[in-house]
């Protein structure tokens, strides 16, 4: 699927690794894709998405850069080259006025909270996971639970609630995580696939040490310097001495991101530009 759409411009939600899969996925298939950050995002997996470039200015994702734009007046520019994808930290409104998107996909993937109402910020809205409502808040709604259904699009009604638990990596599923005591600074000295060994101390926030729950090999790690809040993940372990994935898109990810394209597909099938 190698058409160019440069004029189709896609805003997405969340640099975490499924928001940066959808992007990659849609700047492949040759859509200006745009990607809205906060100033300091959370994202533990960090090798699996563009988060990083809302630190370092850049990132790389499976052979695609990413890079901070800091000036909205940039940004036009920078689709029209499509060489890279542009990395945004704006208010969302003032974005919007000025990239006036044709698409916004929210894969903000924030579990607990209701999402917000989409529907307005641009022609056609998406909204991945649990809480978004097809028909209501955003114009469809993407599947991003495991199983069958994964990146299956809802056209009406919402997503499957949240799953219990997370998917199970040999016999580990809650317990390869670790999620924020308190609130405050989280420090690290390690890297995203370091190996840990159980009860390591992996991290702090200010005083307060992070253990590794397992032994295994990093997957996950909140950026050094941000600011966390209580029950945020910051550290996640694969317990996969040897093969863990670290980097690249991943499994899941991936099929969100084939459920987004469809109903993008879907939407341009019945709307001329």
């Amino acid at each position: 699927m190698n058409r160019i759409k440069p004029d189709l411009r896609i805003l997405v939600r969340g640099a975490n690794d499924v928001g940066s899969a959808v992007a990659h996925r849609l700047f492949a298939a040759g859509y200006s894709v745009v990607i809205h950050e906060i100033p300091q995002p959370t994202t533990t997996r960090r090798r699996m998405s563009f988060t990083d470039a809302v630190f370092d200015g850049h990132a790389a994702l499976d052979g695609v850069e990413a890079q901070f734009i800091k000036k909205l007046y940039l940004l036009r520019g920078v689709l029209v080259t499509q060489k890279i994808i542009p990395v945004i930290v704006k208010d969302i409104h003032e974005l919007t006025q000025t990239l006036r998107p044709h698409i916004l996909a929210d894969a903000r993937m924030r579990k607990h909270l209701q999402p917000e109402y989409q529907r307005g910020l641009a022609e056609f809205t998406i909204g991945l996971g649990p809480n978004f409502i097809a028909g209501e808040t955003v114009d469809v709604a993407i599947e991003t639970n495991w199983g069958d259904t994964l990146g299956r699009l809802i056209e009406h009604g919402s997503p499957n609630p949240l799953q219990g638990e997370p998917r199970e990596i040999d016999g580990h599923a809650r317990d390869r995580y670790v999620y924020a005591p308190v609130a405050g600074t989280f420090h690290t000295s390690l890297q995203i696939g370091d190996h840990v060994s159980q009860g390591q101390e992996s991290a702090r926030i200010d005083s307060t040490p992070l253990l590794a729950p397992i032994a295994g090999v990093l997957r996950g790690l909140t950026r050094d310097g941000v600011q966390v809040t209580p029950k945020t993940k910051v550290i996640e372990v694969d317990p996969h001495a040897q093969g863990a994935q670290v980097s690249g898109v991943g499994e899941r990810p991936a099929r969100i991101a084939e459920g987004v394209v469809t109903a993008i597909q879907n939407w341009e099938a019945n709307h001329v530009h």
